[in-house]
């Protein structure tokens, strides 16, 4: 083996480690806003406001996931993919049931859970988009 080939194995094992930190770290992120209490913050009078933030919070958690299944554990991007949204997705409907029955000042909705599908499908949506983009690259 050669310099290059070292040194692209070395930088490939550290992102497997990175990408799998950064998902475990914006879940334990999620969980705290999704379980935490704010009513002592000032309202935002936005229609609808939280349903942006469950969009935003499992774009990134299916993303990340995604990044974690394909580096860390799997060499395939559908499977990852499935398993990425799969995750978000029974994450987001544990999180809600959470808020329901454990916590005073949340309640559980089903139209978060219907923001979280969103957020997860608008993340696929852009790992597709990317790999394509990354092949028609690489054949150029």
């Amino acid at each position: 083996m050669n310099y290059y080939q070292v040194k692209l194995i070395k930088n490939l094992s550290e992102h497997k480690k990175i990408t799998l930190w950064l998902a475990i770290i914006w879940t334990a992120i999620v969980t705290y806003f999704c379980l935490a209490s704010f009513n002592e913050l000032p309202q935002i009078s936005v229609d609808n406001f939280d349903k942006l933030g469950h969009i935003t919070f499992h774009f990134g958690i299916t993303f990340l996931w995604f990044l974690a299944f394909r580096f860390k554990f799997l060499n395939e991007n559908k499977k990852a993919l499935i398993k990425a949204f799969l995750f978000s997705f029974f994450y987001g409907i544990t999180i809600e049931i959470c808020q329901d029955q454990f916590t005073a000042t949340r309640t559980g909705d089903v139209m978060d859970v219907v923001a979280n599908i969103s957020g997860s499908f608008l993340a696929i949506i852009f790992i597709i988009l990317c790999i394509k983009y990354s092949r028609n690259t690489a054949e150029n």
